[in-house]
Formats: C-alpha cells, structure tokens, sequence
C-alpha cells in the first residue's frame, strides 16, 4: 500500500545516492535559539527541541537487565507543549518491511533487543512512535531530500534514534555513581540528575517516576542543521522531574 516504488530498487541504488539537503548554517543557527518562525530543512520549527526517550520497564520487564530501553525520539515546540501525528500520508504500518528493504538488518535487530514493546508487539510500537513522533520532525521531511525514495527518511529517523541511544548509556551512568537496581535501596533525585548529567553535556535529563520508583528518562536537545548530519546540542529540561527529592526506587527488572 505504501510503497510506491520498489524499496528493494531504493537500498541497492537509492541509498547510497538519496541524501539530505545540506546546511551550511547547522553550527551556528541552533533550533529553540532564533526568531525565525519558519521551517525550514535546516532549521527545526515549531518541534525545535528533540528529546531521546528511555523506559526502565520492570513488571513485565522489558530489554537487557543492565540496560535502559528506546522510547523514542520526539520533537518539542521549545516549551513542554508538541505537535503529534503530522502526516496521515506517512503513517506506515509496516516498519520492519520498510527497514529490511533498506538493508537496515542490523539495526532492526538492535531494535528488537533494545526498542521493545511492554506488550510484546515492537512493530506496532514502532509504527506508533514514528506516526505521532517521527512524521513532526520537518527537517527530515520527503522535499528535504536530494534524489528522494520512498520512505528513506523513514530508515534515517530509526537510525538517528538508535545511534543516540548508544550515546546515552544510563544503566552504566548510574551504575558508575552507585546507583544501581535494588529491591531495598533508596536514592535522591539530585544523585540520579547529576549521574545522568554527565553523559548529556553536562545537562541532566527530566527523570521520570511512578509510583516513586524510576521509570522514563528525557534526554533534550536543540538542533543545528537537519535532525540527522545535524549537531546535537545538550539542553536543559522543559519540564520538572515528577519524582520526590528523595526515597526514589530502583526496582530491578524480573521476568525478562
């Protein structure tokens, strides 16, 4: 239904000439930092925050015991408010068709591992993530391209996700400063903050809890350039942490 063309004909040809416009600005123009209210391919606007999203899942438990797991990636209008599901014509339902078609194997299977569903069904949470999140990010839209195929920016957000998240290994962040699973131990926020502030520029992230126990991680950015070959800046927060200044849980994953 979606494929317009052959996507076996876009990952032998059209990968390796398909790319993005380039921006010869992206170190100096830094999204949520100008008045310019336009959009442009390399200029994010009105989503001109991104922010990498992590879960620590425990019941069912979802991914490696000793690692956070993908959310996603998620545009932000520079004020804790968004934009959601963009673009009806691009909410594909068939993802890991399109990644395989690409040649993206590997990285589908990084994301079967580490961007997995608490219910089991990864595709559908992909197909979710990129309908609501991925279609909002205007700087990887089909006129940002040069010698376009279809959903190519598709396989570039997926991807862009998983290398950021490689870049922000929580799990071992906090480890590094004590703060480790436990059924009994308690920790302060400003302990998990600081941790988590030295892998993200110095920045520390909106750390997310329920019921007091540790659950989601929002790590900004502000873009210079396209949200793919852009430069990543660290930001601070849009938002307060939701957990108490103290006494937060860490519960440990069970029933991986």
């Amino acid at each position: 239904m979606f494929f317009t063309r052959s996507l076996a004909i876009a990952a032998a040809v059209g990968a390796a000439s398909a790319q993005l416009k380039t921006c010869s600005n992206s170190n100096n123009t830094l999204s949520c930092h100008s008045s310019s209210k336009s959009p442009t391919c390399c200029f994010s606007y009105p989503g001109g925050a991104l922010l990498q999203t992590q879960f620590w899942d425990t019941d069912p438990a979802t991914g490696p015991s000793d690692s956070w797991t993908i959310h996603g990636l998620w545009p932000d209008n520079c004020d804790g408010t968004y934009q959601a599901n963009c673009d009806s014509s691009r909410a594909y339902t068939n993802i890991t068709a399109i990644l395989k078609e690409q040649g993206r194997t590997q990285l589908l299977s990084y994301m079967d591992k580490y961007w997995v569903d608490i219910n089991g069904d990864n595709e559908q949470f992909w197909e979710h993530e990129w309908s609501k999140h991925g279609t909002c990010v205007n700087t990887i839209d089909p006129s940002c391209y040069t010698n376009y195929q279809p959903q190519e920016e598709v396989g570039d957000y997926f991807q862009k996700v998983v290398d950021l998240f490689k870049t922000l290994d929580s799990y071992t962040a906090l480890s590094s400063a004590g703060i480790t699973p436990d059924d009994s131990k308690t920790y302060d926020l400003s302990d998990i903050e600081d941790a988590l502030a030295k892998i993200h520029g110095g920045q520390k992230p909106y750390v997310g809890c329920e019921s007091g126990a540790l659950n989601q991680l929002y790590y900004f950015y502000n873009i210079g350039g396209n949200a793919i070959t852009g430069q990543y800046k660290a930001a601070a927060p849009l938002e307060k942490s939701n957990c108490p200044s103290s006494g937060i849980k860490y519960t440990p994953k069970s029933g991986n």
